[in-house]
């Protein structure tokens, strides 16, 4: 399994949906060697992981981040981080009998594909991006996207995160729809940890017993995110609503902009950017929101919704977005619809009846989520291939 990060050493989502995936996966009698481009302590019972590099963390990723793409990635920053990984895992897997080679994104194709190579082992690549979503729709940075085409070509079998994602690798990179199939991400609450007492934005907490409302989001501040879009409509739910707060919980190449976009909305006093956040802060982010709202422009799943569920807060999330083709209790909208977005904002904001259905309703819903049946569903990929292997 090859992977560019896992939790706690992890930007987003991926790292995350890579470990509980990994997780289920040992349940059900998988047994993986996961491979990361960092030095790391971290253990489990449940994988062997290797490091390829005495590099930690924090230094791997001001390099290179699993996230970065378009303009903000030099060529020489991607080939002389990926030679090392590529190289130890070419090496690595001649080591021992190996059944399947499983790589992550764009970051690890090249060293999938030199594995693939030196061992003829079966390929899966796992998709929870392309280029496209990353630059919000764009082309984006034209490496990374060779990379990826030769990567979903040389691949035995395409793992896409949702049917849209599925649908945007076969019209980017002209990948046969059968060669792809979709194993969405999932949720897994026990590891989520509770809420306690004590909130920790405890000014927030002062203005909601002032009649206040709480709209967050929590991500990546970056174009693919459409953070600015969520501040356009914030200017007009404050016209209507002045007793509203947007809690931005993140950080990205956007953040002095939309800090600056705020003020020049004239609404810099009703938005509160609390940068990126783990544990306790960031759990406190969902449970003291009235709604979350997530209106990316391309978002392959987006995990999120559910985890802002698990805290009992409802969603509004856009149509672009994996997570829409399996929550059904929660809101929705275009990303680019910007008076539909504030029409239901406002809306569930004044509707306490809608939240109070919405909340039982979703949390139910993620009940019936689990990893194990992502993990079922990549096994059952994974004996496909065995063939392969004679």
């Amino acid at each position: 399994m090859l992977g560019w990060e896992l939790p706690p050493h992890n930007s987003g989502g991926l790292g995350v949906a890579c470990f509980q995936l990994c997780k289920s996966l040992a349940k059900n009698n998988v047994d993986i060697e996961f491979v990361l481009p960092y030095k790391t302590d971290q253990e489990n019972d449940f994988m062997k992981i290797h490091s390829t590099t005495p590099m930690n963390y924090t230094k791997l990723k001001h390099h290179l981040n699993v996230y970065d793409g378009a303009n903000y990635l030099s060529t020489h920053a991607v080939t002389s981080e990926q030679l090392n990984y590529e190289n130890y895992v070419a090496s690595k897997a001649q080591e021992k009998e190996y059944d399947i080679i499983h790589a992550h994104d764009w970051l690890t194709f090249r060293a999938a594909m030199k594995a693939k190579q030196a061992t003829n082992l079966p390929l899966i690549v796992h998709v929870h991006s392309i280029e496209s979503d990353r630059s919000g729709g764009e082309s984006g940075n034209p490496m990374i996207r060779d990379i990826e085409r030769l990567g979903l070509m040389m691949a035995d079998k395409v793992i896409a995160v949702s049917q849209m994602t599925k649908e945007s690798i076969a019209r980017e990179y002209d990948i046969p729809l059968e060669k792809i199939s979709v194993v969405h991400n999932s949720i897994d609450v026990d590891e989520l940890g509770e809420l306690d007492n004590d909130n920790v934005y405890e000014y927030i907490e002062l203005l909601k017993s002032n009649g206040y409302k709480v709209v967050t989001n929590v991500g990546r501040l970056t174009i693919q995110k459409n953070i600015t879009g969520l501040l356009y409509a914030a200017k007009d739910v404050v016209d209507i609503l002045p007793k509203t707060l947007f809690l931005i919980v993140g950080d990205g190449d956007q953040y002095h902009e939309l800090i600056s976009l705020s003020a020049e909305l004239g609404i810099l006093q009703n938005v509160i950017f609390a940068g990126f956040q783990r544990g306790k802060k960031w759990r406190d982010a969902f449970g003291i929101a009235d709604l979350f709202v997530m209106p990316s422009v391309s978002e392959p799943f987006g995990i999120t919704p559910l985890e802002a569920i698990n805290y009992g807060t409802p969603s509004l999330i856009s149509y672009q977005s994996g997570v829409s083709e399996i929550y059904k209790n929660c809101l929705k909208v275009d990303f680019w619809d910007k008076d539909e977005m504030v029409n239901k904002i406002v809306g569930f904001l004044r509707n306490e009846g809608l939240a109070k259905t919405m909340r039982q309703m979703a949390t139910e819903e993620i009940m019936s989520m689990t990893w194990d049946k992502s993990a079922k569903a990549t096994i059952k990929e994974y004996s496909k291939h065995k063939k392969v292997l004679a």
